[in-house]
């Protein structure tokens, strides 16, 4: 009786199984694609068409070899007694089995170069953005606006380290998003401050290597309002898998909201460098600062890494103030770091340096102003 009813159980049970098994598998079809991404810009859905194409002629074309070569293995195999051709050359086959091959190309040709040059001409662009690569944050200039920010990536250290779970965004999320407006020809101007690194934003159509002293150029013209997320692309150091690229793309009139805030909010910064701060804001934001922008390379304990990155329990953060704030502002050459002067604002660099001098039992009991930071720039 209980071998019946678990056999019952198990049929009524099996439809419910299946659909559950389907639908993981069709979780995990979704979760792994392998074809190009269609994207949401006129380019990006072209370079997809395009490789549709290309790979149907070449399912064609192998449709076409193999068959023949079947055929001919199992038509003219030696157990049916068939004898082996003798001859020696036919001019006529060679010409065939050559112009077929040219005449493919050709027409393969015509619609890849006819991609090619629109993928090339980023002329008449409406919104010009140079982007500046960075170990490890990209830099986003609006060129026309005279502004910019730089946009790290903002995924918890919790997550990265295992101490929480992984949200559906891990290491693809920034603090300051690229904001673009749609149905607008963007131009991007694409280079880098230290090594090469590759902007590469699948849904744009957009991957462009940023090298030193060179600038490379593409556009794009997203058609709808969404959020975009990409990848450096080239291995650019330690921590090249934490350089996510995140593109927002707004309304117009979204856009330039937002661009008027953003203006203001730049101007506010701006000011703040003639304040005086006491020594708990400053500590407060340094912290803030540190754990954005230095964390990664002297660790959160500040005890750094042995032979690559020194130890800030000490060391400099104990020596002159002056020295302190050069080597934030003018990075420390032939080695790993980076000049800090155009990545933080006067404000962050002094309450980075302030918080340095005075966690971890340093306690310098000292402080860096704004306008400190400003004077030694100037080189007052």
């Amino acid at each position: 009786m209980f071998r019946r009813a678990h056999r019952l159980f198990a049929w009524l049970l099996s439809p419910a199984l299946l659909l559950t098994s389907y639908q993981s598998l069709a979780d995990e079809v979704e979760r792994w694609k392998f074809n190009m991404t269609e994207g949401v810009t006129p380019v990006s859905r072209e370079i997809q068409g395009l490789h549709m194409e290309m790979f149907w002629w070449c399912v064609a074309i192998g449709v076409v070899v193999f068959s023949i070569m079947f055929y001919s293995m199992i038509m003219h195999r030696k157990s049916r007694g068939v004898k082996p051709a003798n001859f020696h050359e036919s001019t006529g086959l060679e010409i065939l089995w050559t112009a077929i091959p040219l005449i493919i190309l050709v027409i393969m040709a015509i619609p890849a170069t006819s991609s090619l040059i629109k993928l090339y001409d980023s002329s008449e662009a409406d919104v010009d953005v140079l982007i500046t690569g960075y170990q490890w944050r990209w830099k986003y200039d609006y060129v026309e606006e005279d502004f910019s920010f730089f946009s790290n990536l903002s995924t918890p250290r919790d997550e990265i380290e295992g101490f929480a779970p992984k949200n559906p965004n891990y290491l693809l999320e920034v603090d300051e998003p690229l904001v673009v407006p749609v149905d607008q020809k963007i131009r991007f101007l694409i280079t880098s401050s230290d090594v090469i690194h590759a902007w590469w934003v699948p849904d744009l159509g957009v991957k462009k290597d940023a090298i030193p002293g060179f600038i490379n150029e593409s556009w794009a013209i997203i058609e709808e309002p969404g959020v975009y997320r990409g990848q450096c692309a080239e291995l650019c150091g330690k921590d090249h898998g934490f350089m996510p690229i995140v593109v927002e793309a707004k309304s117009q009139e979204d856009y330039r909201e937002w661009m008027t805030a953003k203006k203001e909010e730049a101007e506010e910064l701006a000011k703040l460098t003639e304040k005086t701060f006491s020594f708990d804001e400053l500590y407060e934001r340094g912290e803030q600062v540190y754990g954005q922008w230095c964390a990664a390379c002297h660790q959160p304990n500040g005890e750094g890494v042995s032979g690559v990155f020194p130890t800030l329990k000490g060391g400099v953060s104990v020596g002159p103030m002056e020295d302190h704030i050069d080597i934030v502002v003018n990075g420390s050459p032939g080695t790993a770091m980076q000049a800090f002067g155009e990545q933080l604002s006067e404000v962050d660099i002094a309450a980075v340096v302030t918080y340095e001098r005075n966690a971890w039992g340093n306690n310098m009991g000292d402080e860096a102003q704004p306008i400190d930071v400003y004077n030694h720039k100037q080189g007052n």
